[in-house]
């Protein structure tokens, strides 16, 4: 299921484009703010973020040129400030798509549908300055090393990531990994997280949390 940031405002646009874009079966998650979606980029994987630019403790630019810095997520900017001169921001940022406000809702799903489908999104995220690239299963570190995991370890990282942001328990982190082997503990799991902490740098256990009595969630850089 494709994975959208929206970030809006408004609560009656908000509300009305969540249900409508759930209803396309997308995953959507809604922010206010400019700080919210911050820290909700930091706590797992997208494919889309659809943008106000007029936000209440910021801009939408800045907040795309942040995005783009860090990501190669597409953008799609949603917004009454459609001057010439914003669109032409707007796409010197790298915006996939700029879209007016008013706007008639079967065209923004029919404009999220070919964003989605012309830019596949490669799939890493951030943390620590090291930059976990998904697809090849390698932690880039800040000096440009690259660290191979070992592969269920990597596969512990992917659940937590994609899991994100529910906490993930270590009887559900056993039966993912090893399916009918029962030959493990839980102390198993522990020590992988261990090993996945040093390669991310994460020494205060910000990335990745412990829930005690529980297991284990991914929180990212959660800027």
């Amino acid at each position: 299921m494709k994975r959208l940031l929206l970030v809006e405002d408004d609560r009656s646009l908000g509300a009305t484009l969540c249900e409508r874009l759930q209803r396309e079966k997308y995953e959507v998650y809604w922010a206010e703010t400019k700080q919210r979606a911050l820290k909700k980029l930091g706590e797992g994987l997208w494919d889309l973020v659809i943008l106000d630019i007029g936000l209440p403790d910021g801009s939408g630019f800045e907040l795309a040129r942040h995005i783009k810095e860090k990501t190669s997520l597409p953008i799609m900017f949603m917004t009454a400030l459609s001057t010439a001169e914003h669109r032409l921001e707007g796409f010197e940022i790298g915006a996939a798509d700029f879209i007016p406000k008013p706007f008639h809702l079967r065209e923004l799903l029919l404009r999220v549908k070919h964003v989605l489908d012309s830019h596949p999104v490669q799939r890493e995220i951030s943390c620590n300055g090291r930059v976990i690239e998904l697809s090849n299963r390698v932690i880039v570190q800040p000096d440009g090393g690259r660290e191979y995991p070992a592969a269920r370890d990597f596969e512990l990282l992917e659940l937590l990531v994609t899991s994100s942001p529910r906490v993930v328990s270590r009887n559900e982190i056993l039966d993912a990994l090893w399916g009918e082997d029962k030959f493990l503990n839980q102390r198993t799991v522990d020590n992988m997280v261990v090993r996945l902490r040093q390669l991310l740098g994460d020494t205060k256990s910000t990335c990745i949390r412990s829930v005690r009595g529980v297991g284990y969630q991914w929180c990212g850089d959660g800027e």
